[in-house]
């Protein structure tokens, strides 16, 4: 380990925890992601656990909730508690406006999130974080885990020099991008979203500098020549991940929900369960423009 990223570990680790009067929190590593017990979301929250739950998702970042049984009007309040939802860019006809349902099974040829990524992060102002519910697990009992990836931790790894080449560079989020990545052109009806955004931001509610570039949605830094963004890309990139000590590892049980913060953490949701299905419904929440 180097010292770069030993300080940026030790600066996490050894700052004071928070403590919690409404529930209990198992963290899934020393940094990142935390496992809450105690809560029902199917009733509505109290003022005290409302507030909890905010001081353990800016602690954590990914917070899972399991033994959950939810109707789609318990899993929107929950998610109106941190902002207004964010209506699902496709929708299916008839289906609800602010869910989208996630479904793989033996007939899928690919399935939504298989790679590191941030949810729309192409839009003007992307989505505050998501809130996914799995009621159907591959039956083989495993398989369908879902990687996150600490962007405040990969940037505070880098390299003092890195961070000051970084900090004030640009880059191009095109919507098109995972559409054409599949030999598709996004359909028409789909008003494709494309914007740039600081490569370094800081987060709306923290203050805390991260990473905010990722593969299926970042085209180029603006700055540099094409060779040159290429090439800085694809070294952070294999920073997010390679770097294990970023990384937690959701294990799905049925009738578990997930909430991450899009803002700062990246996802993947491994596909090592074909031909077997899994199933869950996603909310997102609004957010704001990313700044520097």
């Amino acid at each position: 380990m180097d010292q770069f990223t030993l300080d940026a570990v030790e600066r996490i680790t050894t700052a004071p925890r928070e403590t919690y009067d409404s529930f209990t929190v198992d963290p899934l590593t020393p940094l990142l992601g935390a496992e809450i017990s105690g809560l029902d979301l199917s009733e509505e929250l109290t003022p005290v656990q409302q507030k909890d739950v905010r001081a353990a998702f800016l602690t954590h970042h990914v917070l899972v909730f399991h033994d959950q049984h939810l109707a789609p009007e318990d899993h929107k309040r929950f998610a109106a508690l941190f902002g207004p939802l964010h209506p699902v860019a496709l929708p299916e006809e008839g289906s609800d406006p602010y869910i989208l349902e996630i479904r793989a099974d033996r007939n899928s040829r690919a399935v939504a999130g298989n790679g590191w990524h941030a949810d729309g992060t192409a839009d003007a102002e992307p989505s505050l974080g998501s809130m996914l519910y799995v009621t159907e697990v591959p039956e083989i009992g495993s398989g369908g885990d879902t990687l996150f990836a600490n962007m405040h931790l990969a940037y505070d790894m880098l390299s003092p020099a890195m961070k000051t080449f970084l900090d004030g560079l640009t880059a191009v989020h095109d919507g098109a991008r995972p559409w054409l990545a599949q030999g598709q052109m996004p359909p028409p009806e789909y008003d494709v979203p494309r914007n740039e955004h600081p490569v370094v931001v800081r987060h709306p509610d923290t203050g805390r500098k991260l990473l905010f570039v990722n593969g299926p949605y970042t085209s180029r830094i603006t700055q540099l020549s094409d060779a040159e963004s290429t090439a800085v890309l694809h070294m952070l990139y294999d920073h997010i991940a390679r770097t294990n000590l970023l990384h937690c590892r959701v294990r799905w049980q049925a009738d578990t929900l997930a909430f991450w913060d899009n803002r700062c953490v990246q996802h993947h949701a491994t596909w090592d369960y074909f031909p077997h299905s899994r199933y869950g419904q996603r909310i997102a929440i609004d957010g704001t423009r990313p700044l520097a």
